[in-house]
């Protein structure tokens, strides 16, 4: 009888770590009760729905700035078009300065952001910023992750292509974004191929797989949260990654919240901003003055 009663806890027992430890699937990925995979094309959708992560994007606050872009319209190779938020330089410049917009989309916030760039370029650099959600947006979180869920990776390339061709053969391009707009950033610097110059990632995900990392043509700048979901470990993954495809990376970990460098954002952080943007204006000098 004992015998039989030890046998029946080691299966019990055998039972309970498998089905609660993490499983590995055919792709290795570990699947866990609390969080999804990390996404392998730097996608942040897998978060969207996540109440953790959605707290880390309280509704933005109004802002009103006189603005001096325009909206306008291109074509883009999926056969339709698309829109952005236009500053051109005073002067002829193929410098270009693509801006890529929070999960919100291209509001306000990103439109003041791309004028800010503009002016600290000297108004010698075009600026544009990318219209990724087809003129919608939204201040609410949960429908700023529908919104992000909702996306089509083709479209998005389309659209990031379409302005590519609206910049021009010999335009030199410069990549800035935030959170889902820092991931496009990278993405965008990837798409944009020998063109590209340069990438700015405010804590967005990176793409993890090496061989399309051996493709960029520029370095990057990453300006990361002390965050659960684009976490150290995700970082120095990357940063590991970029070794392997022999890209070079510069980087630091803010001591501050996601999304810490938006002023709309009630959680902003003005002394990490200060020091983020320093580091952002610098790097883009370089790269386009």
């Amino acid at each position: 009888m004992n015998k039989l009663f030890l046998v029946f806890n080691a299966w019990i027992a055998v039972a309970m770590s498998y089905w609660f430890s993490p499983q590995l699937e055919s792709n290795n990925t570990a699947i866990t009760v609390c969080h999804a995979p990390v996404s392998n094309d730097g996608s942040m959708a897998q978060f969207a729905s996540d109440p953790n992560f959605i707290a880390l994007h309280p509704a933005p606050q109004s802002l009103v700035f006189q603005a001096s872009g325009e909206q306008i319209t291109f074509p883009t190779p999926d056969g339709t078009t698309a829109s952005g938020y236009f500053l051109k330089a005073k002067k002829k410049s193929n410098k270009w300065l693509f801006v890529y917009q929070e999960w919100w989309g291209l509001n306000d916030h990103i439109k003041h952001q791309a004028e800010v760039f503009y002016h600290d370029l000297g108004d010698n650099v075009n600026v544009l910023a990318l219209d990724m959600y087809d003129g919608k947006s939204t201040s609410n979180p949960q429908e700023a992750g529908k919104l992000m869920q909702s996306v089509v990776e083709t479209r998005l390339e389309s659209i990031v292509k379409g302005g590519l061709a609206y910049a021009g053969p010999k335009a030199k391009i410069a990549n800035v974004g935030w959170c889902f707009g820092g991931s496009w950033s990278l993405k965008s610097a990837l798409l944009v191929g020998k063109q590209s110059v340069g990438c700015v990632m405010y804590y967005g995900m990176p793409v993890k797989d090496v061989e399309r990392l051996k493709t960029l043509n520029c370095d990057v700048l990453g300006l990361f949260a002390t965050e659960q979901y684009i976490s150290k470990t995700v970082i120095e993954e990357f940063a590991s990654n970029m070794q392997t495809a022999n890209k070079s990376l510069n980087y630091k970990i803010f001591n501050a919240v996601h999304g810490f460098s938006n002023p709309s954002n009630p959680k902003y952080d003005e002394a990490a901003s200060k020091e983020a943007y320093g580091m952002a204006i610098e790097y883009l000098k370089t790269k386009l003055l």
